[in-house]
């Protein structure tokens, strides 16, 4: 597990610099071309920069082993984090919103022409981002970083609505000038959308909800396989940060000693831990056929 923490702490590393500099790049274009849809995404990039961060903050946090105070580790830090994402996310979306309405209701000069130019290679590159970023949140088993990935992916639907409505303005000419403004409101919808997506499975990942499905078909096949295993009957995981917890009804032949059936249990156990290295810990009681 020490190397999806790895990837998972890399990867946010990326995110913040990435955002960082898009952040500045969108905002200096924006004031310089005359586009509030650029500026509104400058702002949400911004929020992605100290989303990130927290982040970062709860995969270490999350990541701590078990102490005393914490027998089941601290992983339950991690869709805390995403929670606060989630209200970043929701937050930029507002600003955005009030904003955009103002500008709306405020009659301003049609954005430059250049202003298309950078919005494009943003979209692909915030694409990009999203793709990486989900593609090790997927590997991590992380619901932060999954929360991260959205946040690109948001950024890249603000960025596309902020091009459409800059086209708009532009080429439609008198009468559409704020058209990126209406834009921004627009993709200040999605966001809110996105941040849902988002908050949603780490609520279930609080409330202990069963999204395991996959995780539980490994574990039986894998019980079946080892010596002394009969069957297993019930199989319940816990997903906590990027580790999991498992509690497991082993069935074992009626007539064996106390002593073996624990062997048989022990066995398993470290069997499971080695073939599925995710799982940090598994809880297993014996049942007599």
């Amino acid at each position: 597990m020490k190397n999806n923490k790895q990837k998972a702490i890399a990867t946010i590393y990326l995110s913040i610099a990435g955002n960082t500099l898009l952040a500045l790049a969108k905002g200096l274009t924006g004031f310089f071309g005359n586009s509030y849809a650029l500026i509104a995404d400058a702002i949400e990039s911004t929020t992605d920069v100290l989303a990130s961060i927290l982040v970062l903050f709860g995969l270490k946090y999350a990541t701590r082993p078990a102490d005393k105070n914490h027998p089941y580790g601290h992983g339950r830090a991690e869709p805390l984090v995403t929670f606060i994402v989630v209200g970043f996310l929701v937050i930029s979306a507002t600003i955005i919103a009030y904003k955009s309405i103002q500008n709306i209701q405020t009659p301003h000069e049609v954005p430059e022409k250049y202003t298309l130019i950078v919005l494009a290679v943003i979209v692909v590159i915030k694409e990009l981002f999203y793709r990486i970023v989900s593609k090790k949140s997927d590997e991590t088993k992380s619901t932060s970083l999954k929360a991260d990935a959205w946040h690109h992916r948001s950024d890249a639907i603000t960025s596309l609505m902020a091009f459409i409505g800059i086209s708009v303005a532009i080429y439609m000419g008198e009468g559409y000038e704020n058209a990126d403004d209406w834009a921004a409101l627009i993709a200040s919808g999605f966001i809110v959308y996105n941040a849902y997506l988002i908050f949603r499975p780490a609520l279930g990942e609080i409330m202990d909800e069963n999204l395991h499905d996959d995780l539980v078909l490994k574990i039986r096949t894998i019980a079946k396989e080892v010596d002394g295993v009969i069957d297993t009957e019930k199989c319940y995981v816990r997903k906590t940060g990027i580790t999991f917890h498992v509690d497991l009804h082993l069935v074992v032949k009626a007539d064996i000693t106390v002593k073996e059936g624990h062997k048989v249990a022990h066995h398993l156990k470290d069997v499971l831990k080695e073939k599925l290295p995710e799982i940090s810990d598994v809880l297993i009681h014996v049942e007599p056929d």
